[in-house]
């Protein structure tokens, strides 16, 4: 399916650039040219579909149609939700606060919150294309599970009273209103067009693509450094991948290295291509991204102390968990 893209890496490494064979530089740009071009077309071609179809959907209908329904049903909505639209850290506090504001019970909003960096269109295209359709579906699951259960468990420990005293007035005042049947959806009259679909597939094309470049560089720029000039088994060797220390060694490892899913997954398939196991790396890469020290500095503005406590202790628990069981089910990818 890919191999005109290594076709390219070929003619440009080895015709235009004239570099031998076997040589760890040749490797390394190689690696960066094929993933780069692959990635690139990729995201141009998805991106696009996937924001044709999301055109039509209207995030307030959303929050209100959440706002009405189970817990359970609400985790794994709103964690579909977060695999679905492509927001990151840095939009966290705007999203959290329009949840809230609605009446959505805190459970549900932390499903989505969890899910939505670790999972997005880019990701999803990042992983099919560098490490197959089996570990994209591996990885998607995993990071719904971990957010439906933290929506959850969050929930039953009663979270939302550690919410900043202006963000847990919002969601009461919401509650009581949605109760009395005054939340009113306005829906705007006429269908939505294919033009508009079209022009806000386009836009939305190049916005996200415009942004994510120069992470998909970087990203594969490491990835291409540790699959050419890392010793085939060192990344192996130097974290126990035989120990059980490893995996919560590489969670802490990743938490101060922020980066997002477009820059992780590269460097992910860099890893287990230098022979680190599968559930060390996800816990390496889900840290790095959903657990990083400005992710919690942003969400300090609408959580308490408490609250930020318990969410990373949580997701320090999921990702170590996750990474050993993984280890275990398999050993090397």
């Amino acid at each position: 399916m890919f191999e005109g893209f290594t076709y390219l890496a070929d003619w440009v490494t080895y015709r235009l650039f004239a570099m031998q064979h076997g040589t760890k530089l040749a490797d390394s740009i190689h690696f960066f040219i094929e993933d780069t071009s692959k990635i690139m077309v990729l995201l141009v071609v998805m991106i696009y579909v996937i924001a044709l179809l999301r055109a039509s959907l209207n995030l307030e209908k959303v929050r209100y149609y959440l706002a009405g329904k189970r817990r359970l049903f609400g985790y794994v909505t709103g964690s579909i939700f977060g695999a679905i639209t492509p927001f990151c850290s840095c939009s966290s506090i705007p999203i959290f606060l329009g949840f809230t504001s609605v009446g959505i019970p805190l459970g549900m909003t932390m499903a989505f919150l969890i899910t939505s960096p670790l999972i997005n269109e880019i990701a999803v295209v990042l992983l099919f294309s560098l490490l197959g359709w089996k570990f994209t579906i591996m990885y998607t699951l995993i990071g719904m599970a971990i957010g439906i259960f933290s929506g959850w468990l969050l929930d039953m420990m009663g979270a939302q009273r550690w919410l900043q005293p202006f963000a847990a007035r919002a969601m009461q005042k919401a509650l009581i209103e949605h109760q009395d049947g005054k939340c009113n959806l306005v829906v705007p009259d006429g269908g939505i067009t294919l033009l508009y679909r079209h022009q806000f597939a386009k836009q939305q094309m190049f916005e996200i693509v415009s942004r994510a470049w120069k992470w998909v560089f970087i990203g594969v720029g490491i990835g291409a450094g540790l699959h050419g000039f890392v010793p085939d088994g060192w990344i192996e060797m130097h974290l126990g991948a035989a120990q059980w220390w490893s995996v919560p060694a590489a969670v802490f490892i990743g938490i101060p290295l922020y980066s997002n899913a477009t820059g992780v997954i590269p460097i992910m398939e860099g890893l287990l291509n230098n022979g680190l196991p599968i559930g060390t790396t996800l816990a390496f890469c889900m840290s790095t991204v959903a657990a990083s020290i400005p992710e919690f500095v942003m969400l300090k503005q609408v959580m308490q102390w408490q609250l930020l406590g318990a969410l990373f202790g949580l997701l320090l628990c999921a990702f170590t968990l996750m990474g050993w069981i993984f280890n275990l089910s398999f050993w090397q990818y």
